[in-house]
């Protein structure tokens, strides 16, 4: 297939209408948003573990990015990770307006509308942050692997990517988010264990990542090799 160019001759991902990639989109928007206002505060212990909640259902978010990525590019994926990014900043704002506003009289549930959706702008500002540095170092690395591998070896580079993306991740969120609010060692603790629980996540759904990446290549047609894409975050080209 021919590939369109933009004016400036800059070669640009082939304008095709695919079955998949809107639904993958809206599922990758879902998990990040439920992940980030349901679980990114409550530390929980399970089996002698202690990590946040939220982790259990986030690193999701990465098994899209990185299905996105290997099928359809980095160009598609970027525009998903803003789109991603978009939904988070508006669901955080209109929390904090709700909020603001004053409850009814005999409204007797401010209070726990405050605990479970009151977290604040630090919090806030740290997982915005967090997240697209995460998910670009993810799309990133992925898609680097991808041409040094040639398109072999799947997981060398889903893993691998992961790896990168959630250290960035972890590394920016939990100190920005929470230091002098958790003790040192807890936050060390939560950050460790976090960071290694995602990377395990991504090793235990290695299989069920080869399934979905083998279907969609064959059902759209596309495995994109991101050999001349300008790799900057700051653009929705396509």
């Amino acid at each position: 297939m021919l590939l369109s160019h933009d004016q400036a001759g800059q070669k640009k991902l082939p304008q095709k209408n695919f079955r998949y990639y809107d639904l993958i989109m809206a599922a990758f928007v879902t998990v990040l948003i439920a992940s980030n206002m349901i679980g990114a505060e409550k530390v929980v212990t399970v089996f002698g573990l202690t990590f946040g909640g939220g982790i259990l259902f986030f690193p999701i978010s990465y098994f899209f990015n990185d299905i996105l990525t290997e099928v359809y590019g980095y160009a598609r994926s970027r525009k998903v990770v803003w789109a991603g990014f978009i939904s988070l900043f508006f669901v955080m704002i209109m929390a904090q307006i709700i909020l603001a506003l004053p409850p009814a009289k005999g409204w007797m549930y401010q209070g726990a509308y405050e605990i479970v959706f009151g977290q604040t702008p630090r919090i806030v500002f740290a997982s915005l942050i967090a997240f697209v540095c995460g998910e670009f170092t993810n799309s990133y690395v992925l898609a680097k692997l991808k041409i040094l591998t040639n398109g072999k070896h799947l997981w060398t580079r889903t893993i691998g990517s992961t790896m990168a993306g959630e250290a960035v991740d972890s590394v920016i969120f939990y100190p920005a988010a929470f230091f002098g609010f958790w003790s040192g060692s807890l936050l060390i603790q939560v950050m460790i264990m976090n960071y290694l629980i995602k990377v395990v996540w991504e090793v235990v759904s290695t299989p069920l990542t080869y399934a979905v990446v083998g279907f969609l290549k064959r059902a759209e047609k596309e495995d994109y090799f991101d050999r001349e894409t300008n790799f900057t975050p700051f653009s929705l080209k396509i």
